[in-house]
């Protein structure tokens, strides 16, 4: 038989649509994907690299974004669990809320993974995948201190005020105990001094890591305790709240004229931090290469759907209240203005140069 061009072409089009299959993921199922916010470039970073893993493993993915809003995410989940998605991968709002959707994830046969922030009091958690936030916190920390001894050599003790991270996000008290492990043995010996008396988390946590909650509580601290003394550092765990510390201190004077810049540091590599790295007001960063987490969260799903076991390398620290969780964790790594470019572009390729302009 005897085809027409027309027809030949339409047979090879056919013929390439059905071995681009994989491609379109759909022979796997479907993953469902829940985030926090879309208001960190952090997570966007995360929900566009797991859709675009899954797709390339062979899943679709069903991606949400819940806005910081604890009802919206637990319907989005619900209705994920309704649509019949193979596995949940879930960056929890507040890691203590979803215990009832969990339990029916676990009813309907589906697996759960906390992405990045523990999921609390639910022993329907499967597996967690995430960094080794305490080091996370002892590198902020470490940072810190360099910092003060390059720019304030000559000063002791240092004022330093610390922030924390949202009380309901299980990270922050990895972040800070992890950081006040390296500063605690400095303000008991003196060197660091905490003028304001402010420390703990439930005194210094920043709920849902608002960078304008942080900015305000810098305005009052500076008015309420730094009328006749310098801050020299702040603890910041995150680059959103180190953003609106920073503007508050500039609002004051800092960084012009004698008044040098305190050392702020921060967490997440955002744009605007690292073009604050770079221009000197924000000292430092800590890099979570967030693609790196996707594909350890892949190889999850992968192994778990085939019936194998997920490679973890942690069985004893995250407790979350109910059960120890298997986690997985990456290493961070902090980055300042002296190797900003290698790690973030020349290593990672995680930005291109004129990103970064």
């Amino acid at each position: 038989m005897k085809l027409s061009r027309r027809a030949l072409l339409a047979l090879a089009t056919a013929t390439v649509a059905v071995a681009g299959v994989p491609a379109f993921a759909q022979d796997k199922g479907t993953i469902g994907i829940a985030m926090p916010t879309k208001s960190s470039a952090r997570w966007i970073s995360d929900g566009d690299s797991m859709v675009k893993q899954f797709e390339a493993a062979g899943y679709a993915a069903d991606l949400q974004y819940a806005e910081d809003d604890i009802p919206n995410q637990l319907a989005q989940i619900e209705n994920m669990i309704t649509k019949g998605v193979k596995v949940l991968v879930i960056a929890a709002i507040d890691g203590t809320t979803l215990s009832n959707a969990l339990a029916n994830a676990q009813a309907s046969g589906i697996k759960v993974i906390a992405y990045d922030r523990l999921i609390r009091d639910s022993g329907d958690v499967d597996y967690y995948a995430t960094f080794d936030n305490f080091k996370v916190g002892v590198q902020q920390a470490e940072s810190l201190v360099k910092g003060l001894k390059e720019r304030f050599a000559d000063v002791k003790p240092w004022n330093v005020e610390l922030f924390g991270g949202s009380p309901d996000d299980n990270n922050a008290f990895f972040f800070y105990d992890g950081a006040m492990s390296v500063l605690q043995p400095m303000i008991d010996s003196g060197d660091i001094v905490i003028p304001s008396g402010q420390t703990g988390m439930d005194v210094v946590g920043t709920l849902r890591w608002d960078g304008a909650v942080a900015q305000a509580r810098m305005d009052n601290l500076l008015s309420a305790n730094y009328g006749d003394k310098a801050l020299h550092g702040a603890l910041s765990p995150y680059d959103g709240l180190s953003i609106g510390i920073l503007s508050s201190l500039k609002g004051v004077g800092y960084g012009s004229g004698d008044m040098k810049m305190p050392i702020v540091t921060g967490q997440d590599c955002e744009v605007p931090s690292i073009k604050s790295i770079i221009a000197g007001e924000q000292y430092s960063s800590i890099f979570k290469d967030t693609r790196n987490l996707a594909g350890v969260t892949v190889k999850m799903v992968d192994a778990i759907l085939s019936g194998g076991e997920p490679e973890i390398n942690d069985t004893k620290t995250y407790n979350n209240g109910v059960k120890v969780v298997p986690s997985y964790l990456l290493e961070p790594q902090p980055v300042d203005a002296t190797n900003y470019e290698q790690v973030l572009i020349t290593d990672s390729a995680y930005y291109t140069a004129d990103q970064l302009k």
